[in-house]
């Protein structure tokens, strides 16, 4: 039974599965914030962002974040709603685009809903998968694997 286990924990803990594991969280984790970012852009264009988003981050509770609120938050959050994802779902620079969603997550929880609930029915989960990513990297299945290899 303890040699069946070993062989088990060997099967799944290889760069294989390993590296399905990380492809599915970035995936996950950019659908998040990709689906998030669309609705700020006018339907049709991509990257026109939409009136009520201005109107959104010069209002409460956005306009209780430092420096990025009005439309400096509206500009910086609809970018990089767009582009970290782009850079999870490539596997490119992972651990900055994670690192940068991690970021925006703890800016939400503190400045914009900080609420514990929300922190324990969503925003918890995102962390985990954007610091799942940050200490792990891409995967075998990421362009960070690839450029890796080129590099030396």
């Amino acid at each position: 039974m303890k040699k069946m286990m070993k062989k088990l924990i060997g099967l799944v803990s290889g760069a294989v599965p390993e590296g399905i594991a990380l492809l599915v969280t970035r995936i996950a984790l950019a659908g998040i914030f990709w689906r998030s970012a669309r609705t700020k852009v006018e339907e049709g264009s991509f990257l026109t962002i939409k009136e009520t988003t201005f109107y959104q981050f010069s209002d409460a509770p956005f306009n209780q974040v430092p420096i990025l609120n009005g439309d400096l938050g509206a500009y910086v959050t609809t970018y990089a709603e767009h582009f970290l994802p782009i850079l999870l779902v490539l596997g490119l620079a992972t651990r900055f685009g994670a690192l940068g969603i991690f970021v925006m997550t703890m800016v939400i929880q503190i400045f914009v809903f900080p609420e514990m609930i929300i922190w324990w029915q969503t925003h918890i989960i995102w962390v985990a998968m954007a610091l799942v990513l940050v200490v792990r990297g891409g995967g075998i299945f990421s362009l960070d694997r690839l450029a890796g290899h080129k590099l030396g």
